[in-house]
């Protein structure tokens, strides 16, 4: 596992500012991860239920259950958002944790975050923009029929110039393009990391109440502990240097 007493593990520090694929990590043998892949194979966070009570157990549960249609976005919106909801967190094969049914649910809900910058438009309306002008990118600047017809590496590459707010032109200029990222991502990461199967690929504990916790040492130093539904990681590699001693 990464050193997180050093920064030389985080992405952006890394020479093309990318983490390795997360391919390299173990099969899950236990529970339901995100391509079934993660540093906890023998970790499922659902044999915890017991120990929550009725109304947490109730709002986690519904999250594993299976999503109904897209209510807010368009039949023509659709493939973009799924197309941008995999780039962004490199879901590129099943399960996949139902990111854009949780973007569209909000959305159609209204469940906003209360707020919104002042120099943007209705996070409803910089969504059906932004996939608009990914659309447009994509055509525009890379030849493609659209961003879900784009190959990853091109998809990549736009994802990675709307991060750095370095897209502009057609519906861009109807947006600050850094802060559009900002909204986007703050829904998709939201909608990712509530679920179970995100829980189980980083080993996270679920809701701790009311059981609380018992050994508040932290998770690395000479006073690291662990829970007792807790389990070691399967790998101490630290995906960085596997990635410069070229075993990917």
């Amino acid at each position: 596992m990464a050193d997180t007493t050093r920064p030389d593990h985080l992405p952006n520090l890394r020479p093309d500012r990318k983490p390795p694929h997360p391919s390299w990590l173990p099969r899950q043998r236990r529970g339901v991860t995100p391509q079934m892949i993660g540093r906890y194979p023998d970790f499922d966070v659902l044999e915890t239920t017991d120990t929550w009570d009725r109304a947490t157990k109730k709002v986690v549960l519904a999250r594993l259950e299976p999503p109904g249609p897209l209510r807010f976005f368009t039949a023509e919106e659709e493939p973009c958002l799924r197309a941008f909801c995999d780039t962004v967190l490199a879901q590129d094969t099943e399960p996949r944790v139902p990111v854009a049914e949780s973007v569209d649910s909000k959305l159609a809900d209204g469940r906003l975050d209360g707020y919104q910058y002042a120099d943007m438009p209705d996070d409803r309306d910089t969504w059906r923009l932004v996939l608009r002008a990914l659309d447009e990118t994509a055509s525009s600047r890379y030849g493609k029929d659209s961003f879900a017809a784009a190959e990853p590496d091109t998809r990549e590459a736009i994802i990675d110039r709307f991060s750095d707010g370095r897209l502009e032109g057609g519906t861009w200029e109807r947006l600050n393009v850094k802060r559009a990222w900002s909204v986007c991502m703050r829904m998709v990461l939201s909608g990712f990391y509530s679920h179970p199967w995100a829980w189980n690929e980083i080993g996270f504990g679920g809701p701790a109440y009311p059981r609380g916790f018992m050994r508040l040492g932290g998770a690395t130093g000479d006073a690291a502990a662990r829970e007792p539904f807790e389990t070691r990681g399967a790998t101490d590699e630290d995906p960085v240097r596997v990635v410069q001693r070229g075993e990917l």
